[in-house]
This record gives C-alpha cells, sequence and structure tokens, in this order.
C-alpha cells in the first residue's frame, strides 16, 4: 500500500469537487500528508466583445472569487485538523494547470471530481479528471460517492453554507 506524502486536490465549488475536497482531507489526515488546494480559473472567450477595461474586470473578479474559495476551502481544512495545508491558484486550462502544480509539487496523489462545473468542455473534449487519469505521473483517486464520506464525520455541506 503506498503511502502518501504530498496530495493535491482541484477545486472549483461544484458538488463533485466538495467530494473531491473532503475525500483528500480524509487521505490526508490518514497519512499525516501535506494537502494542495489548487483552484484554476479557466480561460474564457467572451460571449460578446469587450473592451480591454470590461475584460480586466472580469479577470479580477475571477481572481477575488478565486481567492475567497481557496481561502473557505484552506479553513476548513485546517477546521478538520490537518496543518500542512497550501493554496495554489492560476489561470488556464484545468487539466493541464493541476497537472503541472502536481508536478512541480512532486504529488503522489491527485484527487478529483468526477465531474465539474464546465459541461461543454465534458462533451466536446473530455472531462478533467478524464484527461488527468490518463495523463498523471502519480496516483488519482476519482472521488464519486459523499455517503461515505458523510459516514466518517466530514460534512459535505459545510461548504455549501458559504
Amino acid at each position: 500500500m503506498p503511502s502518501y506524502q504530498r496530495i493535491l486536490v482541484g477545486v472549483d465549488g461544484s458538488r463533485s469537487s466538495e467530494v473531491a475536497f473532503y475525500r483528500a482531507i480524509e487521505v490526508a489526515k490518514e497519512y499525516r500528508a501535506k494537502l494542495y488546494i489548487v483552484h484554476i480559473t479557466e480561460d474564457r472567450l467572451p460571449a460578446a466583445p469587450l473592451d480591454a477595461g470590461a475584460i480586466n474586470i472580469e479577470m479580477d473578479r475571477d481572481r477575488i472569487a478565486a481567492g475567497t474559495l481557496l481561502d473557505d476551502y484552506e479553513k476548513l481544512a485546517r477546521n478538520h485538523g490537518l496543518t500542512h495545508v497550501t493554496t495554489l491558484s492560476n489561470s488556464g486550462s484545468p487539466k493541464m494547470e493541476i497537472l503541472s502544480f502536481a508536478s512541480m509539487h512532486e504529488s503522489d496523489l491527485i484527487v478529483c471530481g468526477a465531474t465539474g462545473l464546465n459541461a461543454m468542455e465534458r462533451i466536446f473534449i473530455g472531462s478533467v479528471s478524464q484527461y488527468i487519469t490518463r495523463h498523471a505521473n502519480c496516483d488519482v483517486l476519482i472521488a464519486r460517492n459523499s455517503q461515505k464520506i458523510t459516514s466518517s464525520g466530514l460534512s459535505i455541506k459545510s461548504t455549501s453554507q458559504r
């Protein structure tokens, strides 16, 4: 059985990423591992032509939302007894950036949800979790079942009340 020391979990605010987050907490506690919580703000094209100022405002809003999301997840991880928690963020392709962070921080486990927020990308290109599973250089855990997490004493509902 492997011993995980550096666990990376991708979060996007979706229900699926909450399941992954709590699964990552369980594993990190079991192995006394460092937890890296990652959020990638997806590059996207505007629906209508915007001027440079409007695009900068949208990017700033995304950065602030990402910071708040990561702060909330970090507090939750610490409230569940983890002491070695690091938050990471970037913009770009979530599948590529998560793998890049995993490599950069020498993660030995990546935890992600079965599905995320971007349904269109999943239809046309495949999900982030599918890509990570195929291309990661470490173990990947796809968290699907919140029932097991709730029964372990961790509450999935706590992040939904933000």
